[in-house]
């Protein structure tokens, strides 16, 4: 008798569609791993983050002055400790000098600045009143409304929380006298930690193999090629990102204190200074100068015209003139793409720590995703 003919227990097409569907799963698998992966080292670094910024804020200044080491190392015929302890000596007579200098006009701007916030306050309340009563109106209206009055008080507090986890030092600042200590005590320990940094002989990451001998030699080339490319990174963007923004408190806080705003010095260099996070200065500045220009006394419109002009050239410069001579490309990541990078890990690591680290971890990532793409995907094609 002969024998049946044997049937596959999936015809082609259902084939097709389960292994879609293996294959979604597994994508969406590895996608959830990912971000719980994210996730917890997000919240782990909340948690240390008393112990890490310390470290992590030495040790980018270490890999940003250690050239200066090595050149002084080089010229002077000097030590490792001799040319640390001559850097110090130097960064410490300049900064006194510097400081001597605008100290006491920056401490007095900073301490009339926050003393003068009521007033601007009550100033934009009397204008809004005076020229757009019906806004006013409306306004009170919907906030008789206990669901609106509610769903505002819930901002206000989500608002105070992010405020709270994006600037630890305001929320140190505002949470008790000790957490202002443990603030002050571990930025007092960052020139401790830099100082052990520069100490150290200088590391290749060609020297990490010798270290992952447990891989296979196509991996382990892969892991020393990524580690060598985040450290050179991390190196060349926060070296970068410190120089223009400094450049850029002074030709804002130049270009403010000529045009007459308010607070021009404290307000320029803080915004040199949050430029060190991408387009968070320049935000920033529209938000507080338009208003101060505004509403200060003896503030019109040519005055805000004034300080849209200072800002639009200084970001000119920063744009065609700083940016490519400093930096060139190091990152080669689109502005749009740095944008959703702040805002992603700002939110993956709750806050500032994120915010800076924002670029150097997405062309991380970027270049990560290049080299498996060549040597992984496309050979399987190939």
């Amino acid at each position: 008798m002969p024998a049946e003919p044997s049937h596959p227990l999936l015809s082609e097409s259902q084939r097709r569609v389960a292994g879609f569907a293996i294959t979604l799963f597994a994508a969406l698998g590895s996608i959830a791993l990912l971000i719980t992966a994210i996730v917890v080292l997000g919240r782990l670094l909340a948690f240390f983050s008393g112990v890490l910024w310390p470290l992590a804020f030495a040790g980018i200044l270490a890999l940003i002055l250690r050239p200066l080491v090595k050149q002084l190392e080089r010229r002077l015929k000097l030590r490792r400790l001799s040319s640390v302890a001559l850097l110090y000596g130097v960064v410490v007579v300049l900064a006194c000098g510097v400081l001597l200098l605008i100290l006491p006009p920056l401490i007095t701007q900073i301490i009339d600045f926050f003393g003068y916030l009521p007033t601007l306050w009550q100033n934009v309340s009397r204008y809004v009143a005076a020229n757009y009563p019906d806004w006013v109106t409306l306004l009170e209206k919907y906030m008789a409304n206990p669901r609106v009055s509610k769903m505002v008080d819930g901002i206000a507090a989500e608002s105070q929380l992010l405020l709270g986890q994006a600037l630890p030092t305001l929320g140190a600042a505002f949470g008790g006298a000790l957490d202002l200590f443990a603030f002050f005590t571990n930025l007092a320990i960052v020139p401790v930690y830099l100082f052990f940094f520069l100490l150290m002989p200088e590391q290749s990451a060609d020297d990490l193999g010798r270290h992952l001998t447990f891989l296979r030699p196509r991996i382990r080339e892969d892991v020393v090629f990524l580690t060598r490319e985040f450290a050179s990174i991390i190196e060349s963007f926060f070296r970068g990102q410190i120089l223009i923004g400094c450049c850029m408190g002074v030709l804002l806080a130049i270009g403010f204190t000529l045009s007459g705003l308010k607070f021009g010095l404290v307000l320029g260099l803080a915004l040199g200074a949050f430029n060190v996070i991408p387009y968070l200065g320049t935000i920033l500045g529209l938000v507080v100068t338009v208003p101060l220009a505004f509403f200060q006394p003896g503030g019109d419109w040519r005055l805000v015209g004034l300080v849209l002009v200072v800002q639009a050239v200084v970001q000119f410069i920063e744009s065609w003139v700083l940016t490519p001579k400093i930096m060139g490309q190091s990152t080669g990541l689109h502005p749009m793409t740095i944008m959703v990078a702040v805002f992603f890990w700002a939110t993956a690591f709750n806050g500032l720590l994120g915010m800076v680290l924002a670029v150097p971890l997405t062309a991380f990532f970027v270049t990560a995703w290049r080299l498996a793409k060549q040597k992984y995907f496309d050979s399987e094609h190939a």
